[in-house]
């Protein structure tokens, strides 16, 4: 790299662009340009504050003492940087910085403060490395992390359905995570609800951005095919992604009018029903292979009707706890189901928390008819 291109990198920075040029009978070809950044003023004003920031400390400590000046000093400078600038400029700061804390030395030695700083400066340069991985500075991926989490919470809730039926959804990540692999659709039309609840292989925020791209795809999906045919199009999509990672799914059809449904699961864990009038719960015998692993699959339906006094309830096997199969898993959150009856259905969240495996993402949605 020439000595102008470096500069060029530091004072006026450029965003990647992707093309993908073709030609007729060609497949297209993947490539990059650099378009000139629409916030260049603020960069290089930021970047011309920090610097000289950065060197005044060293002359200030000399002038006056590192009492008034202390290399301490440099490390909200040199954290800013990490947070608001490009790793280009991050390297200019971190030089100036270098100076300044050197200079320092000459006046009085602060070896935990410069120790500190090398902390801070490492932390920086980890900040920006992460940021420029997928091309967002500034404070603006923080707000593009709640801006995602808002709009999966708003995809994971079920309409508000008429009077006599409710409904619960409870989600929980993996440990430090924002949001998980777990999602649900949903789309009342009438008296008609379908949804369907999905679980994307992985964990945490490893899967949380399939899972957020899934969210969008499936949701629209539910409200544009007939229901019979909402598995077979997701299986669909899937294969034309060429997705790598296993998808399992549960879609429940139910007429809210006279309480008919039809689940068809791929590869979930299955749907449970609670009996009123006996006061059990029993699981579903829908089954099938999950989505996306090959074409030219049905899933059979299972119906069923829900009385008055009646539930459904919809899980996935984060619920298993740890290292439990799906027989015993199943068994422990029936068993610990009836705690919903005789609480009337409403603590779901604490139910997901108690028996939720807290090495993975968990979800448990309840529809209840009274």
């Amino acid at each position: 790299m020439s000595v102008l291109e470096a500069i060029r990198r530091i004072w006026s920075p450029g965003d990647k662009v992707m093309e993908f040029a073709t030609g007729e009978g060609l497949p297209p070809v993947a490539g990059t340009y650099i378009a000139p950044s629409l916030d260049l003023g603020r960069h290089r004003l930021l970047l011309s504050v920090l610097t000289v920031a950065a060197l005044a400390v060293g002359p200030l400590a000399v002038a006056y003492g590192t009492a008034w000046a202390p290399p301490i000093t440099l490390a909200p400078i040199i954290l800013t940087s990490g947070l608001l600038l490009r790793l280009p400029a991050i390297g200019v700061v971190l030089a100036a910085s270098a100076i300044s804390a050197v200079t320092t030395l000459a006046v009085k030695p602060e070896l935990a403060q410069l120790a500190v700083l090398v902390l801070v400066a490492a932390l920086a340069v980890s900040l920006g490395n992460a940021r420029a991985g997928v091309g967002v500075y500034g404070l603006r991926g923080d707000q593009a992390l709640i801006e995602l989490k808002n709009q999966l919470k708003a995809t994971n809730q079920i309409p508000p359905l008429p009077r006599r039926w409710g409904r619960k959804v409870a989600l929980q990540a993996a440990p430090g995570a924002l949001f998980g692999g777990d999602f649900l659709v949903s789309r009342l039309e009438d008296s008609r609800l379908q949804l369907a609840l999905v679980d994307v292989s992985g964990k945490g925020d490893d899967a949380a951005a399939h899972a957020l791209m899934l969210s969008g795809t499936f949701g629209g999906l539910l409200a544009s095919v007939p229901a019979e045919r909402f598995l077979p199009s997701c299986n669909d999509y899937l294969l034309r992604r060429g997705e790598e990672r296993l998808v399992t799914a549960v879609h429940l059809d139910l007429d809210l009018t006279t309480g008919v449904y039809t689940v068809a699961c791929a590869g979930h864990p299955p749907v449970a029903q609670y009996f009123g009038g006996s006061g059990t719960w029993q699981p579903s015998t829908a089954a099938g292979i999950a989505l996306g692993v090959t074409d030219h699959v049905r899933w059979p339906t299972v119906g069923g009707t829900l009385g008055k006094g009646d539930a459904l309830m919809l899980i996935t096997n984060g619920l298993w706890g740890p290292r439990a199969d799906p027989d015993t898993g199943l068994d422990r959150i029936l068993g610990e189901a009836h705690s919903l009856v005789r609480e009337g259905f409403t603590e779901t969240a604490t139910l997901v928390k108690r028996v939720r495996n807290r090495e993975d993402d968990s979800a448990l949605v309840l529809i209840w008819r009274t």
